[in-house]
């Protein structure tokens, strides 16, 4: 049982002892306030004197009310010095506020696992201004989380409930067992069909396996690390122009993604008749359609449908453009 569940059990049987004890007293012969200040002064073990004098079932009343009353006393009033002493009142108000704010969110990103690369995920979705929900189950890990977060096993169907799944917009699973992640997967595709899901794998084995427990998209940090530093080796200048366009904030170009929806006035257009880049500045790298094929360098004559994605470059403001183009 939980501090704050055991305290408020525990004030609870004191405030029941009370109210037993004053319609005890009423039954007696009391009145109401007599009845309540001889409950609280028995109870309290003051040595007051009684208000009236009691018959032999006052008296027998009066006995069992001082061997619970001050039983119950003791034990909440215990808990409470403990809870105090310990913090885990003000632990507990913590996370009531946090849970007040997790259960506000709308399309945050939930990321299971903070270790290294839970941690990482978790600064580039912050300087991006996503919201984010951090779940692990170690809660000495969770010590220096900055974020919003769940402790518990993320399998647990509850434990992502609490991370509020149903209004996500993405889950990254970034355990350091595959096998873990894969359950995660399952849970969260089960609890969420429609959830974009992102799985870490350790092993090149486990890759295929984490797609068909549900993963939209696969990522191995050993293989995309390697791969990234053969870049700056073979194509340097290259790899550093990417690095910087993809991650450096100050950076005046960047790569943008851009989501056609059905009421979206480029729908049923080519990028030739939407003028894009005529119109906005920003330039269209690539469309990925809407069954999930990617079309890389698109022609002119490419057409624009309901449920595609632009990804283009551009600057800030250019961008900005595209995707009041887009969206207007």
């Amino acid at each position: 049982m939980s501090h704050w569940r055991r305290l408020t059990w525990a004030f609870g049987l004191l405030l029941a002892v009370l109210v037993v004890g004053t319609l005890g007293y009423v039954a007696f012969g009391f009145g109401f306030v007599d009845a309540m200040y001889q409950t609280v002064t028995t109870v309290a073990t003051v040595g007051f004197r009684e208000v009236q004098p009691l018959s032999t079932g006052g008296k027998f009343f009066t006995m069992a009310l001082i061997l619970v009353g001050v039983s119950s006393t003791v034990y909440a009033f215990s808990v409470l010095i403990e809870t105090l002493i310990e913090g885990r009142l003000f632990d507990s108000l913590g996370r009531r506020r946090m849970e007040r704010n997790i259960s506000s969110m709308q399309n945050h990103v939930i990321i299971c696992g903070w270790g290294r690369v839970g941690r990482s995920i978790a600064s580039e979705v912050d300087d991006a201004g996503r919201s984010l929900v951090v779940v692990d189950n170690e809660p000495d890990r969770l010590a220096d989380c900055p974020y919003p977060m769940v402790t518990g096993d993320a399998t647990q169907d509850s434990v992502l409930t609490a991370a509020g799944i149903e209004r996500a917009s993405s889950l990254i699973a970034a355990v350091d067992a595959d096998a873990a992640n894969s359950f995660i997967i399952l849970s969260a595709r089960a609890m969420r069909p429609d959830l974009f899901i992102v799985a870490r794998a350790r092993s090149f084995d486990s890759e295929e396996k984490l797609r068909r427990a549900g993963a939209d998209r696969v990522v191995n940090p050993q293989h995309i690390g390697g791969a990234r530093m053969a870049a700056f080796v073979l194509r340097p200048h290259v790899a550093e122009f990417v690095d910087v366009v993809m991650h450096d904030r100050n950076l005046e170009f960047r790569l943008e993604e851009l989501p056609i929806g059905p009421s979206s006035p480029l729908a049923g257009k080519t990028l030739r008749d939407a003028q894009v880049r005529d119109r906005t500045g920003a330039l269209v790298l690539a469309v990925r359609e809407s069954h999930g094929d990617l079309r890389t360098n698109p022609s002119p004559d490419t057409s624009i449908e309901a449920g595609d994605l632009l990804i283009a470059i551009g600057t800030e403001s250019e961008l900005r453009a595209l995707a009041a183009l887009v969206e207007n």
